[in-house]
């Protein structure tokens, strides 16, 4: 090779070297320029439980994801005034979170009113189990409490909102099935939120006789079987 020759291709051969010297310095930069997730940050334990004393999930959400074990270990250590404040940040931020739910199910009968009311409320926010759907489902029938009872068909009919079209004919069957009560208001209220889910009545009248109530019913049945089919074909 001619000296001029060998001359441009140590030029070449130090371009290119200085070439990619600057992309891994560059590539260097941006890793350790990275922002992280919210999610990622360390949680600020102080300000978390001031906000959560003032019912504030929207300034929490900001915080992240990383709250909810937080929130968690703060409810199983919490008195009942506490953990009803804990359950209506859950109801707020609606995050799905198992174990959200594994301490919120513990107070599913409770009789202290506002913590009964939050966790109801709160459980269709962060799970789409359908055990929750049969928890409540169970407290609208049963309750010895009218206002428990109301309260679960009101979170029966808005707050299960992560529940799949196939999972909400499970809701809707035992919605139907408690059509035939023998307690008024559960008829009643059960009606209700097959309403607010379907835009439907089917005719049913919570207070008619039980021979006219029964045929109705058979037509709620009947759509019900429609419904699943639909989401087959």
């Amino acid at each position: 090779m001619a000296p001029s020759e060998r001359a441009r291709a140590t030029v070449r051969n130090v371009i290119v070297r200085n070439v990619a010297a600057r992309n891994v310095v560059a590539m260097v930069f941006l890793l350790s320029s990275r922002v992280l997730p919210a999610g990622d940050a360390p949680v600020d334990r102080a300000r978390l439980a001031e906000l959560v004393s003032k019912y504030d999930g929207g300034s929490i959400r900001p915080m992240g994801h990383a709250v909810l074990p937080e929130l968690v270990r703060m409810y199983e250590s919490s008195d009942e005034e506490g953990r009803e404040k804990i359950a209506a940040i859950f109801y707020q931020l609606k995050w799905r979170s198992p174990e959200a739910k594994r301490v919120l199910m513990k107070d599913i009968h409770t009789r202290h009113q506002a913590l009964r009311l939050h966790v109801q409320y709160a459980l269709g926010s962060v799970s789409d189990d359908l055990d929750v759907v049969d928890a409540l489902v169970d407290n609208m029938e049963h309750d010895d409490n009218p206002l428990f009872r109301d309260k679960a068909a009101c979170s029966l009919a808005y707050d299960q909102i992560h529940l799949t079209p196939k999972q909400k004919a499970h809701l809707y069957e035992r919605l139907i099935a408690a059509l035939g009560s023998p307690v008024l208001q559960v008829r009643q209220i059960a009606l209700q939120a097959l309403q607010i889910h379907t835009g439907q009545t089917k005719g049913f009248q919570p207070n008619a006789p039980g021979e006219q109530r029964r045929r109705q019913v058979e037509e709620w049945h009947r759509w019900l079987a429609q419904y699943r089919s639909s989401l087959a074909s």
